[in-house]
């Protein structure tokens, strides 16, 4: 840059230079995370990671996986090994359990579940013999919810219970899905097969049927008054007593009963038992161990009568027994309906009324009006009277009068081995 001449006097003729620095503009860097940096660097690595690193890579992350698949199937097996081999120990924990068979042993002793005796909500029923010549009853469990420790408990309870009137559970089966339960054999079978009889050469006397009645008594009221925890069965019929060679009663099949505190009145439960055998306070889903004597009440009228409770075979006015049983009564004719396919029975009709009249008292629609079993066996064995002041008057049976009730299809379906909730 030239400068211009200072003026004055003086006369001079020279230049001056002055060099001013510029600022240089840098240019401004992409970001790092850009994406023309990003692609660059992609670019830049693919081209300097040769293919097989890039497979070796992959082989690697591959076999990671494998093995961490590996060690997560080795780890539920060993978790799933150890749950059984807690069971096992509390298994062997527990005094007086019964004999555990496995499914081999029960496979052979039925020969593949070949002989079946019946079925129920819970399973079928298999005739066994075991390798000592002991005849068994295998009854193989299908529809239950339980896990192991809950079906030892169970099998414990039951184990425990020993009385002549309860059928023996002689051992069970817990390996893997299988839940099979060992029960004494019982060689007459159960008590339908021989009141709802037709063949003439199956009915029974009175003198045996007093004695089943007597016996069924002896079951329950242990169950209900003599065991440390009280028992309510909830599904007491005739298919549910068994009979042995000697025709002595033994009640059976725990499936849906219920335990009991001694200091509980009451228990709240959902809705459980067979239609026809229900006792009219199931509404409120609030029971009693009088559910069981009402039910006790419905069998003792069966046995009586030699028919069902309901019996669709029958002519209108006689097809629902309770109905029949209020309008007898109330024309003071019970001796209409005691089984007249039974000569012996009519030869003893007076204690066969009394019978019936001790039926009544256990179906009175107020649960505290029923008598407890203890007091039922004192009226069977002649140390006691039947309450006087009994109502024939039952709200079951008025159900059956009008299709439109609520509770018809409940009280009033045929008796069958239904499950109306789950056990428990």
């Amino acid at each position: 840059m030239r400068a211009n001449p200072i003026p004055g006097p003086y006369n001079y003729n020279s230049s001056a230079f002055i060099k001013i620095q510029r600022h240089y503009l840098a240019p401004t860097p992409q970001p790092v995370n850009s994406p023309v940096t990003e692609i660059s660097l992609i670019v830049k690595s693919r081209s300097k990671v040769p293919l097989a690193a890039i497979i070796s890579g992959s082989v690697a992350l591959l076999v990671v996986f494998i093995l961490s698949a590996i060690c997560i199937v080795i780890s539920r097996k060993k978790k799933k090994k150890k749950e059984r081999e807690d069971d096992e120990e509390y298994f062997k924990q527990v005094l007086g359990m019964p004999r555990k068979f496995s499914y081999e042993d029960l496979r052979i002793a039925t020969d593949d579940f070949r002989v079946k005796l019946g079925e129920g909500g819970f399973g079928s029923v298999f005739k066994g013999i075991l390798e000592d010549d002991t005849k068994i009853a295998v009854k193989q469990l299908e529809k239950i919810g339980q896990g192991m420790k809950e079906f030892l408990a169970e099998v414990e309870t039951i184990g425990n219970i020993h009385h002549f009137n309860l059928v023996q559970l002689i051992g069970f089966c817990a390996e893997r899905s299988h839940r099979l339960l060992v029960y004494e054999y019982m060689s007459n079978g159960s008590l339908d097969h021989w009141i709802f009889s037709e063949n003439k050469n199956q009915v029974l006397n009175w003198q045996t049927r007093k004695k089943i009645i007597l016996d069924i008594a002896k079951g329950l009221a242990y169950l209900h008054e003599e065991c440390r925890q009280r028992i309510v069965h909830l599904d007491i019929k005739p298919q549910n007593i068994l009979l042995d060679d000697s025709f002595s009663a033994k009640v059976s099949d725990f499936g849906l009963s219920k335990l009991m505190d001694r200091d509980q009145s009451q228990v709240q439960t959902t809705m459980r038992g067979t239609p026809g055998y229900l006792a009219p306070e199931w509404r409120q889903l609030r029971i009693t161990l009088k559910v069981d004597i009402y039910s006790f009440g419905i069998v003792v009228l069966e046995i009586v009568c030699g028919r069902k409770n309901l019996d669709r075979s029958r002519s209108e006015p006689s097809k629902h027994l309770l109905r029949l049983l209020q309008e007898k009564a109330e024309e003071n004719r019970l001796i209409d309906i005691i089984d007249v396919s039974s000569a012996d029975m009519q030869l003893h009709r007076e204690e066969a009324m009394k019978m019936i009249k001790l039926a009544a008292w256990c179906l009175q629609d107020d649960h505290t009006r029923r008598p407890l079993m203890s007091m039922v066996m004192k009226v069977l064995e002649g140390a006691m009277e039947v309450e006087p002041e009994i109502s024939y008057r039952f709200s079951n049976a008025m159900a059956h009068n009008s299709t439109t009730s609520a509770d018809f299809h409940i009280l009033s379906d045929p008796p069958q081995a239904s499950v109306l909730s789950a056990p428990r």
